[in-house]
């Protein structure tokens, strides 16, 4: 019995497998999933492709916010001329696969996108630990961009800040338990809303459509933030428990 093994050569191509190289075609139809916020495993599912296949596609011809299909088709033809692939990027550095994808996952849910790209640094960084003047040369933003993105992360429990006493200067941590932090002060929050709307529906009377409405909304918040909040106390300790880790 004959077995056919595909083998990918870097560019999406796939020696045995339905489609073969991308064609500018597809890459246009890439180029619109992004633009309609579509995940890259939809992307792929629409295009009948690997999903590793549109996210090297995409990570190696200017990321989501960057990828354009025709530079893409060039570039890639270029490329197979030649015959070598893409270097890989070194590791550690800003801009891989992962991080734009966990960045545009921040973005997406409302969080500004230098602001995300600080936290995806850090998150990913090998001590969670960043200076100011590390995240500014890394992401090659200002130091006042990285400042405003470091203030929001604090207040949101994402990142704390530390001060190192012999060099004198601000570190910026993420720990283990940011993920606890950031639930908390998200339900403080959440949870201040939804008394406020009860508080309102009270005022303008239970008996009326608008306080109604307002009591039940409130009343719904309250009990969600509550169960989140118990449900974070209650697995805390899966940030710190080492011994679940591998």
């Amino acid at each position: 019995m004959q077995c056919n093994v595909a083998m990918n050569d870097g560019e999406g191509n796939t020696g045995g497998m339905p489609g073969g190289r991308l064609t500018q075609q597809e890459r246009q139809r890439i180029a619109a999933g992004l633009a309609d916020d579509l995940s890259y495993a939809e992307i792929a599912r629409r295009l009948d492709r690997p999903t590793s296949t549109i996210s090297r596609e995409i990570g190696r011809n200017g990321g989501p916010g960057g990828y354009r299909p025709q530079q893409a088709h060039r570039a890639t033809a270029q490329r197979a001329r030649r015959g070598t692939p893409s270097p890989p990027r070194a590791a550690g550095e800003p801009g891989g696969t992962v991080e734009k994808e966990m960045v545009e996952l921040a973005v997406r849910s409302g969080m500004p996108r230098i602001t995300a790209r600080v936290h995806v640094d850090l998150v990913l960084s090998e001590g969670g630990t960043r200076t100011a003047a590390e995240l500014t040369r890394r992401l090659e933003v200002s130091p006042a961009s990285v400042s405003v993105a470091v203030n929001y992360l604090v207040q949101q429990g994402y990142v704390r800040r530390e001060r190192d006493p012999q060099r004198r200067r601000d570190l910026y941590v993420v720990d283990d338990e940011a993920w606890y932090h950031s639930v908390v002060i998200s339900s403080r929050q959440t949870l201040a809303a939804a008394q406020a709307a009860m508080a309102a529906a009270e005022a303008l009377g239970l008996d009326g459509p608008v306080g109604q409405r307002l009591a039940r909304g409130g009343t719904f918040l309250e009990r969600v933030i509550l169960d989140m909040k118990e449900s974070a106390d209650r697995w805390r300790t899966l940030l710190t428990d080492t011994s679940r880790c591998g």
